[in-house]
């Protein structure tokens, strides 16, 4: 399956080679989320799972800015007229969207800019690496809406990303954690100036494009799973993983670029 054509309807999409550059599309209100881009959004990360042609993925900013979180008007106000039901299909909704980011085989690196608040922050959270800017502003600020810090898997994610008290003061206060917190505390994985930041997010995709994609799959299949394993099981399912991937032609190619003292050029097989 081949997703080089693919023209969403409510984000913006385009290839740079083999890495897919995903940005939210409004601009002029700091790029909010609507009901229209969650499910597409969650719709395409679920098919990058059969399209062979896009190695990575940026997930990035757009005009200075990553995400202001969902749209006021066309979100919150809508809410508030569902009954439970309806509720819980949102909520179900917004979930399927970080599970689709975690379950796609390619590594996903978030480029923020600016304003990167409530489900924008979730999404940055659930990509695999992250590159931030001085100016990026970083906030889980459901509590200031009079919900719950527990949003898309927040309460299990962030501790993991930056620890358990960091991430309690956080969720709980809903306030700014400002890039040099965010790269201190282990969320960004560097900053990088604003004018560079999508170059530098591109070229970091287009370095683990490179392969192998295939062990890549297993890295990320891994570093799901063994959340809920004993160490003496991660140890196992690592083992039979690696062996799996020790039958690929790409486990070949770079003992056969070894002995002939060259790079390995890897194919994904």
């Amino acid at each position: 399956m081949s997703m080089r054509d693919f023209k969403p309807q409510h984000f913006k999409w385009r290839m740079a080679g083999d890495i897919a550059v995903v940005t939210f599309d409004r601009p002029e209100r700091k790029n909010p989320i609507t009901f229209e881009s969650y499910a597409e959004l969650r719709d395409a990360f679920r098919q990058l799972a059969y399209a062979d042609d896009v190695k990575a993925v940026v997930f990035g900013s757009n005009d200075g800015n990553f995400c202001s979180g969902g749209d006021v008007h066309d979100i919150i106000g809508p809410l508030l007229k569902r009954d439970m039901k309806g509720l819980l299909e949102f909520t179900r909704m917004t979930g399927d969207l970080v599970k689709a980011m975690r379950a796609c085989p390619q590594p996903i690196v978030g480029a923020v800019d600016g304003v990167c608040v409530g489900a924008g922050a979730m999404i940055a959270l659930f990509c695999d690496i992250r590159l931030g800017t001085p100016r990026a502003e970083t906030a889980f600020l459901f509590t200031r809406v009079g919900l719950a810090g527990c949003d898309m898997g927040a309460c299990a994610m962030l501790p993991r990303v930056i620890g358990q008290g960091r991430a309690a003061e956080l969720l709980f206060t809903g306030r700014v954690m400002a890039a040099d917190e965010g790269e201190r505390w282990g969320f960004f994985n560097r900053l990088v100036e604003a004018e560079q930041l999508e170059s530098e997010a591109v070229a970091l995709a287009t370095q683990l494009g490179e392969g192998p994609t295939f062990g890549h799959m297993m890295t990320k299949t891994m570093l799901a799973q063994e959340w809920s394993m004993s160490l003496e099981q991660a140890i196992e399912a690592e083992a039979q993983a690696q062996a799996i991937c020790m039958q690929t032609e790409d486990f070949r190619r770079a003992y056969d670029a070894f002995v002939a003292k060259q790079k390995p050029k890897f194919a994904g097989d």
